[in-house]
């Protein structure tokens, strides 16, 4: 049955099919060719499967832990680069603003405009977001409630995803509400889940946040038994020497060979109801 929509929220029908989708790629946008080479793989993945990956990269993270680490590459290159990826890989492409002045520009190039977790109460951001009538992607502000995120998302006069990607449980730890992504649910959100971001380990390291990689799929698993729409994860082709997130990064390989048993998992969820 699809969900109760209203202005600002999507039907559970506007997501996918009889499947979850997903949402996958490096943090952020280190060079064209890594991006190619991801985005030529997941590519391969989604046709295999049957499946609808988005695919993600920052063009700028604003909000590293510290001045001295890597951004990405800018706007003006970003985008250029997103483009060739939708170009020659077909997948959909998302990426995050964070000004409303960047909203239009970016509505341009990518399907998704992804809004960033510090900035999910922005009000101008969010409604210049939904002004380029692209699907808008919020994650959920560490410090938020559940039942607060519909306030975000009627600020969003168009269709919205919620992504949860972890709760502040005291410093540098996150913790994972599960019991939430069923009330978001229950409010007629569309609610994704961010495995590796919720991992990760906020300025746990000197200047650098690290993660708990390893944790990653089981919390997927978890996320899948209460019925997401979809799930989000950050891969790379080699995390450990990822320039952004690469420690709750998952491998593309890794990717690659859990994929299949999250559909199996999701089918038997999903044939329960």
């Amino acid at each position: 049955m699809a969900k109760p929509t209203c202005s600002g929220r999507m039907s559970e029908d506007a997501v996918a099919g009889p499947q979850p989708l997903f949402i996958a790629g490096p943090c952020v946008i280190e060079s064209e060719a890594l991006c190619l080479e991801t985005a030529r793989r997941l590519a391969h993945l989604a046709r295999s499967n049957e499946i609808r990956i988005i695919f993600k990269a920052s063009f700028d993270k604003a909000n590293r832990t510290s001045a001295r680490s890597f951004r990405g590459v800018g706007m003006d290159e970003g985008l250029e680069i997103l483009r060739k990826v939708k170009e020659e890989s077909g997948l959909e492409i998302t990426t995050d603003i964070h000004t409303p002045e960047q909203a239009e520009r970016v509505g341009r190039v990518v399907d998704v405009i992804q809004i960033p977790a510090f900035l999910c109460r922005q009000t101008d951001l969010l409604a210049a977001a939904g002004e380029t009538g692209k699907t808008v992607n919020i994650k959920k502000g560490q410090f938020m409630s559940p039942g607060e995120m519909r306030y975000a998302a009627e600020k969003v006069d168009g269709p919205v995803w919620i992504t949860e990607r972890g709760t502040f449980f005291g410093y540098t730890r996150l913790v994972v509400d599960f019991a939430g992504m069923v009330e978001m649910r229950r409010q007629g959100l569309t609610v994704i889940f961010d495995a590796t971001h919720s991992v990760q380990r906020p300025g746990a390291g000197e200047g650098v946040s690290t993660g708990v990689r390893e944790a990653a799929v089981p919390l997927a698993r978890a996320a899948l038994a209460v019925k997401v729409d979809g799930l989000f994860m950050e891969v790379h082709p080699n995390p450990d020497e990822a320039l952004c997130d690469g420690p709750n990064s998952l491998s593309v390989t890794e990717f690659e060979r859990e994929v299949p048993r999250l559909l199996r998992m999701s089918s038997v969820v999903r044939e329960s109801d």
